[in-house]
């Protein structure tokens, strides 16, 4: 601290001292030098010393803006801030010059100068002049500038000084006791590691801790404009219903609003391999592929194309009955389709060869997923059991629960902690693996899918009675929203989680439409006509947040993409099942 660099600003150069050692004036030990390096953070809280401060007591008062709300010292203050922060110090002299309104009162600076230049008792005696309200903040300021005095006198050797000022001025502070001792170690053994010779903190340092500790009136915080801009941007992009973009998209310009434009609502490829209803499908997790299951006991790997458009990679064939799901390993090397109340396959996804069968003998499965670290696999089955495999083969486990009917759907968390499973019409079952405990969560009406969040934190429950549920499984369970206004009355229709971090649902529904909803409201904000049959099941890709399929009995895989129409000049029109001039149609030739 005792050495400025010649690029600091002249405006800002304080006076100094240029001797060596320990000062003799007043009472304070003071460490000159270049062993205490400043570093330009540090000077950044330096402020150019006014000659008068008469003009910024008349401004403190007074505001700007259109509401009134914004003090014009505080506001010039955090400017000035910000400007040296960035590195430009000649304009922050110049605007404290100008405005008349210095970046700290005139005892803080004085306050700073004191510890830039290790003035540790004249700094403890301004600390108290500052007038602090809240004593605790004044005694934990007071320990870092009693602790930092302690060690460079323990640096250079001054052992019954810094005895001294351990027991008469650190130690009657009676706070953070632990490091007292600490402090007294070092005293006995200061050659050993620990807070002594080679642990000296700067003087930067603690500047820096005094800016966090004290209150931000005294010290105006680091970045203080960065974090209300930043504030102002995110309290818009939560308010914005259609918000699907990226923060590196915002701008400071105008005030953000996403329109409906950004929502995937036209239809860009139709996928039309499938030889009968489409059940099932799912995005990979890195969205390079996307998988299907049907009716006509298949399953087919589509990979995503550089242009966004998809091919087929491989037709999964085997299976004897209808392929209720297909669900991808945590790395996406490998699927599995669940053959309905028949076996459960794993495929390699690069060959698109059969790896094992799964199967017990005289039960089928009614749903499967994967571990955690994609060791094994897991599957519900019909005569109501849990089982649960290696890749091998090997049974692992297999057990019924207590209530258990059926399970019906099932899944494990990310982690490995949970196993949840619809284990009666009505109820979920949240399985704690480690503790071998149960938590349910009861709906009031059955229960026919559900889906958990990236972050494992919420699940989708899709019920019966035509509503969706979005329930938080942290802690205690609780329904945080509900959505409504989609079809469902015979068939099992799946939803999802979706776009800019998850703040979509979509789900499919039993009039032929794509539903999405904005997840904290609850509201609707789109319905998406083009298939001719039930749509049962939606997917949104995990990393191109403006692509999402659906799956339809139509037999048909819609991809669902962005509205190229410049929005301000597009004509309300009718959706029909094209899209914006092309439609591009793969059938797997």
């Amino acid at each position: 601290m005792g050495v400025v660099e010649d690029t600091e600003p002249p405006l800002k150069r304080a006076k100094r001292d240029e001797t060596n050692g320990f000062s003799s004036s007043g009472n304070s030990s003071v460490v000159r030098g270049s062993s205490c390096a400043t570093d330009s953070s540090v000077a950044d809280l330096m402020a150019r010393p006014l000659t008068s401060s008469s003009s910024s007591q008349g401004d403190d008062d007074e505001t700007i803006g259109s509401k009134g709300v914004i003090k014009k010292s505080e506001f010039v203050r955090i400017i000035t801030r910000t400007l040296y922060s960035l590195g430009y110090g000649k304009a922050g002299a110049m605007l404290e010059e100008e405005s008349g309104i210095p970046l700290h009162r005139s005892f803080v600076e004085t306050f700073l100068q004191q510890v830039k230049e290790g003035k540790w008792d004249e700094s403890v005696a301004t600390l108290h002049r500052i007038g602090l309200l809240d004593e605790k903040d004044v005694k934990a300021a007071s320990f870092l500038l009693l602790e930092q005095k302690f060690l460079e006198l323990l640096r250079f050797e001054k052992i019954g000084d810094a005895l001294d000022t351990l027991r008469n001025e650190i130690e009657p502070l009676r706070i953070n006791t632990k490091r007292v001792h600490e402090l007294a170690s070092s005293l006995i053994s200061p050659s050993t590691s620990g807070p002594g010779k080679e642990n000296v903190s700067s003087r930067s340092k603690v500047l820096e801790e005094l800016q966090n500790l004290l209150p931000a009136s005294v010290i105006i915080p680091e970045k203080r404009l960065e974090s209300l801009v930043e504030n102002s941007l995110h309290i818009q992009r939560d308010a914005c219903v259609f918000h699907n973009t990226l923060d590196s998209e915002l701008s400071l310009y105008s005030d953000h609003q996403c329109g409906k434009h950004q929502i995937p609502s036209q239809t860009v490829q139709i996928l039309e391999s499938h030889t009968d209803e489409v059940w099932f499908l799912q995005f990979s997790h890195n969205g390079k592929y996307l998988a299907s299951s049907s009716k006509d006991q298949t399953a087919i790997i589509w990979e995503i194309n550089a242009d966004g458009h998809m091919s087929l990679k491989h037709k999964l064939v085997g299976h004897q009955k209808p392929v209720t799901a297909v669900l991808w390993s945590p790395d996406d090397s490998q699927v599995l389709t669940c053959g309905a109340e028949e076996v459960i396959r794993r495929w390699d996804v690069d060959s698109g060869g059969c790896l094992h069968t799964y199967e017990k003998g005289g039960m089928g499965p009614i749903s499967c997923g994967w571990y955690a670290d994609g060791t094994g696999i897991i599957a519900g089955m019909t005569d109501r059991s849990i089982c649960m495999w290696d890749l091998d083969g090997r049974e692992m486990e297999c057990w019924k629960g207590q209530r258990t009917q059926k399970v019906s759907d099932i899944a494990m968390t990310d982690d490995g902690k949970w196993l949840v499973s619809v284990c009666k019409d009505s109820v979920i079952s949240l399985f704690d693996r480690e503790a071998t405990f149960e938590r349910l969560i009861e709906e009031e009406d059955t229960i026919t899918s559900f889906s958990l969040s990236n972050d494992n934190k919420c699940m989708l429950l899709n019920l019966q009675n035509q509503e969706i549920r979005l329930w938080s499984i942290e802690g205690d369970p609780k329904i945080v929203m509900r959505y409504k206004g989609h079809k469902r009355s015979r068939f099992l229709i799946r939803s999802c989680f979706g776009g800019y971090e998850q703040g979509f649902i979509a789900s499919g529904s039993e009039d032929s439409q794509v539903y999405i909803w904005h997840r904290s409201t609850g509201k609707l904000i789109i319905e998406l006509p083009g298939h001719a049959g039930a749509v049962n099941c939606v997917s949104w890709s995990p990393t191109n947040l403006h692509m999402m399929a659906s799956a339809s009995d139509d037999g048909t895989i819609r991809i669902w993409g962005l509205d190229r129409i410049n929005p301000q000049s597009k004509k309300k029109q009718v959706q029909g099942c094209s899209s914006n001039g092309v439609l591009h149609r793969c059938n797997g030739n």
